[in-house]
């Protein structure tokens, strides 16, 4: 993901205009709007394609890298799999940013003929999108502005995180079909895992520059065994993250169900670690505003929890290791 020249692109992208003044501002609910056109400009929108396949994906997952690594506030992955949807039920897509609801064992949602019902705890960027995509079943339905209502939340990152309510008949016009929603939901978790990847990436080298810079007892902290051994377990953490998105990724649509969920399972453990040595290895300053690793560690916290944290992905995988049967497990691990 990391070695491309769409890689490359977003990541001088991000460098340049998702600065640290950006960010807060961000985190202070002022919406980015330049960041949004610069990045819409460059086309990463519409890097998923609308392609079954997910022929897209690669290239998707390396600009979500380099979100992660630079703490973008933007529901870029959202809008890239929202806006995928959509091409792929055949509906025409918004201009500017969008969220998403898909059903799944803890989000469920009543559509009986063209009625939605749902009532839904905490939906990322809600209150900041230009219009809500729905996937149910094989469905998917776009909800505009004033079709659907949200209570303004925030998630741990100071990013929108909203309460949504949804009673309405929603018009013909504006349901497709053609998209199962476990898939959907899959590749978002996908998706985040990859944010979480870069994010990760991004902390560990910022722990490693300042433990080499802070000077203490006549020599740099990162000198010190205890030091080196974190960093070391940490870089550990950011590997196998790093690892488990990039395969997921290669696997691809064909192999979405077990690639996914070991994915954000992984990326999620990785994150609890890698956040507590980063922290300790800052000390104070890491927690000060000031600095860049909170944008990074509270982003890690709250998408733990976005498209099923580690014990619902850990269940799925039970589930599907136990399908396998006692015959089919080695050659169905030994295929991956």
């Amino acid at each position: 993901m990391s070695e491309s020249l769409v890689f490359d692109t977003a990541e001088r992208l991000f460098a340049d205009h998702a600065t640290q003044a950006v960010i807060n501002a961000a985190e202070a609910d002022t919406w980015p709007q330049a960041l949004w056109d610069t990045v819409a400009g460059a086309g990463f929108l519409d890097a998923l394609g609308d392609d079954a396949r997910l022929d897209g994906l690669a290239d998707a997952a390396a600009v979500l890298h380099a979100v992660g690594r630079h703490a973008v506030p933007l529901p870029l992955a959202d809008t890239m799999l929202a806006r995928w949807l959509l091409k792929r039920a055949k509906l025409a897509a918004p201009n500017g940013p969008l969220s998403l609801v898909i059903e799944n064992a803890e989000v469920r949602l009543d559509l009986k003929g063209n009625h939605l019902s749902a009532e839904i705890a905490a939906v990322p960027w809600a209150s900041a999108a230009e219009a809500l995509v729905v996937a149910c079943d094989s469905r998917v339905l776009l909800l505009h502005k004033g079709w659907f209502s949200a209570m303004k939340g925030r998630t741990l990152a100071g990013e929108p995180s909203d309460a949504v309510s949804i009673d309405r008949d929603v018009p013909a016009v504006a349901i497709g079909t053609g998209v199962d929603a476990a898939i959907a939901f899959r590749l978002g978790a996908l998706l985040r895992a990859v944010e979480m990847a870069g994010a990760l990436e991004m902390a560990l080298q910022l722990a490693v520059t300042y433990a080499n810079d802070r000077v203490q007892f006549g020599r740099p902290i990162g000198k010190f065994q205890a030091i080196q051994q974190q960093l070391a377990l940490a870089a550990e953490q950011v590997a196998a993250a790093g690892v488990a998105a990039s395969a997921a990724v290669s696997a691809g649509v064909g192999d979405l169900a077990f690639a996914a969920a070991s994915a954000k399972l992984r990326a999620g453990e990785a994150a609890g670690k890698v956040a507590d040595i980063v922290h300790q290895v800052h000390g104070a300053i890491g927690f000060t505003h000031e600095h860049r690793l909170h944008h990074l560690t509270r982003r890690l916290w709250s998408w733990r929890d976005e498209f099923g944290h580690e014990a619902f992905w850990a269940a799925e995988l039970g589930r599907l290791v136990v399908a396998q049967g006692a015959d089919g497990l080695w050659p169905f691990l030994a295929a991956r």
